[in-house]
């Protein structure tokens, strides 16, 4: 079973700055200090109305960090643009509204697919790897492989929401679904990514998953990094992630 890699998204590193201004703290320095600690690549979401990562954030994380930069962005023209000329190793295509405090679901691909297949194959002409960020249910996956993108990132939001709220029957539910989920997904030779509202515990669980490569985090990890600090709270990751991992080993030898 192959090491579970973990992505830090350092977006809410800068929302804090930006609800005062100025430069501090650095969403760039906080993905160095998380690659430190551990962490296999740094995610950033840049957002049309720009709440928090910025353009120059976005070209600086490209030109300072050592590790993969993944790119989060709506599949827009714009966006499309920046990519091409900041040339990050990955791109995760996610659906954003303007009034959103965060992303509140995973694209729908089978209703968005007309948008997406251009969008997708031109960003796979230019080299960069594509993930698109969708829940589990059976036809969004089959269709993101129709699309062409190597790469799922799952959508865990609910699930999380629905064990943190003691909603037990809807949380196994969903569990099911993300399991079966990427189950389908490795089936039909898509790259499995999770994300979204993960904490130790859940992160410890979801690594159990094989078909689990990368889990991204952020919310979570910035939160934590204000009583730990974030290399510490990096680590706490990890070894979470570490142990939920070699649980499957043990289960599967």
């Amino acid at each position: 079973m192959n090491r579970l890699r973990l992505g830090v998204n350092v977006d809410h590193v800068a929302t804090i700055r930006n609800a005062r201004g100025g430069r501090h703290p650095d969403p760039v320095r906080a993905a160095k200090v998380a690659i430190a600690a551990g962490c296999d690549g740094i995610t950033a979401h840049l957002r049309e109305d720009r709440r928090h990562i910025r353009d120059d954030d976005m070209a600086r994380l490209k030109a300072e960090i050592d590790k993969p930069l993944n790119f989060e962005m709506a599949a827009t023209e714009e966006m499309v643009a920046i990519v091409l000329k900041t040339r990050p190793h990955a791109v995760c295509l996610v659906p954003e509204k303007r009034t959103e405090r965060t992303t509140e679901g995973g694209l729908d691909v089978v209703r968005q697919r007309s948008q997406l297949a251009p969008v997708v194959h031109e960003l796979k002409h230019a080299g960069i790897k594509v993930s698109l960020f969708i829940g589990a249910a059976p036809a969004q996956i089959e269709m993101a492989a129709e699309l062409g993108a190597p790469v799922i990132e799952i959508h865990t939001g609910s699930w999380c929401d629905a064990l943190t709220e003691g909603r037990t029957k809807e949380a196994g539910a969903e569990w099911q679904l993300i399991r079966d989920g990427a189950l389908l997904a490795a089936s039909v030779g898509l790259e499995v990514h999770a994300g979204h509202g993960l904490d130790y515990a859940t992160a410890e669980t979801i690594a159990a998953l094989p078909q689990v490569v990368e889990l991204n985090i952020g919310h979570f990890l910035i939160g934590e990094a204000v009583f730990e600090g974030l290399a510490e709270s990096v680590k706490f990751m990890r070894a979470a992630m570490e142990r939920g991992r070699n649980k499957a080993r043990k289960e599967t030898a």
